[in-house]
């Protein structure tokens, strides 16, 4: 883990030095301003912006979801002649005319942490390998079930209906490292094996995924895995399985790496996540764009990825055999939010 952080630093760290940023400016496009994954990515970006003279303007969606309130913001940085945009976008496919114009309009655009579909209609993607996020807490409940992963059954708490790539990778990932066939990896929600007993969206926040949690259990009370795309919808499982006694049987793993989920994780409510970080993604974003701005270099994927990955790593107190991990208080080091 620490290696590949230092890897991403000294291949992006041309990039701080280079760039001139007197008059750049640059945009920050989030899903919400609620998220704390999304509160540390505009930390990120606000401190690396004042360091480097950039002048940032960020945007939100009202919502995980708000698909419009995104496209007015890409115009609006049109408009005002940002040099690049910087963006987590609610609806992965349909954002690409939006992205398009601003990049024929000469703006360099990012994605962090949610790539476009396709994944070449930003300039770059700085995200976590969500595949492999997903497939860590996936190896690791199959490892943890052991025999019984055999018999296991399973709730998929996904994200959207619309399912953007994110929501797509950990999902696959998941299913992927728990040894099950996940069909077209491109969608999910097409799988054919019986120990899947459905799946439900959340919008990524504590209140859906409770109410997920109550639907698939109506499906079969009995589940015993939960995959949660991230972990306030976790926190909101937990509480569906505590309203009806199952919270210490149920075993719940998600992505993120926050500093509620790590102490979730810590206490027993998940039992292991996969930890990223938004901030380092911003960060790079940002230094990527000063560069742009100062003589149009633009940033390259980390080799024999289509995207620069900002690292990963699985953060659990049961570590199983042939899964790396770090424990909660390393994990408590690296969180945020």
């Amino acid at each position: 883990m620490k290696k590949l952080l230092t890897t991403s630093a000294v291949a992006l760290a041309a990039f701080a030095g280079a760039a001139s940023a007197q008059d750049t400016s640059a945009c920050l496009i989030t899903k919400t301003d609620t998220n704390p994954f999304f509160v540390k990515m505009r930390e990120g970006a606000e401190a690396k912006a004042a360091e480097l003279g950039i002048a940032l303007n960020s945007y939100a969606g009202k919502v995980d979801g708000d698909h419009e309130t995104q496209v007015a913001a890409i115009e609006t940085c049109i408009a005002n002649g940002a040099k690049g945009i910087l963006l987590t976008a609610s609806d992965t496919s349909s954002i690409v005319p939006a992205v398009q114009q601003a990049r024929d309009a000469g703006i360099l655009v990012i994605a962090l942490d949610t790539p476009l579909e396709p994944i070449d209609s930003a300039d770059m993607t700085f995200a976590t390998d969500n595949f492999l996020a997903g497939e860590l807490i996936g190896k690791w409940a199959a490892a943890s079930l052991g025999d019984a992963a055999a018999d296991a059954k399973i709730g998929m708490l996904d994200l959207a209906v619309s399912q953007p790539s994110v929501g797509v990778l950990r999902d696959q990932g998941f299913l992927t490292g728990f040894g099950i066939d996940v069909k077209d990896p491109g969608k999910w929600g097409d799988e054919d094996d019986p120990r899947i007993v459905g799946n439900d969206v959340t919008q990524g926040n504590e209140e859906g995924g409770r109410r997920a949690m109550e639907n698939l259990l109506a499906s079969d009370p009995m589940i015993n895995v939960v995959y949660t795309i991230n972990e306030p919808a976790a926190a909101g499982a937990y509480e569906a399985l505590k309203a009806i006694g199952r919270e210490n049987d149920v075993l719940i793993v998600s992505v993120d790496g926050g500093c509620p989920g790590v102490a979730n994780v810590k206490d027993g409510v998940i039992g292991a996540t996969s930890q990223q970080y938004p901030l380092l993604m911003a960060s790079k974003g940002i230094e990527a764009i000063a560069a742009f701005a100062a003589d149009g270099t633009k940033p390259q994927a980390t080799d024999g990825k289509d995207f620069f990955d900002t690292g990963v790593a699985l953060v659990t107190d049961k570590p199983v055999d042939g899964v790396e991990s770090i424990d909660t208080e390393e994990g408590t080091n690296l969180c945020w939010g």
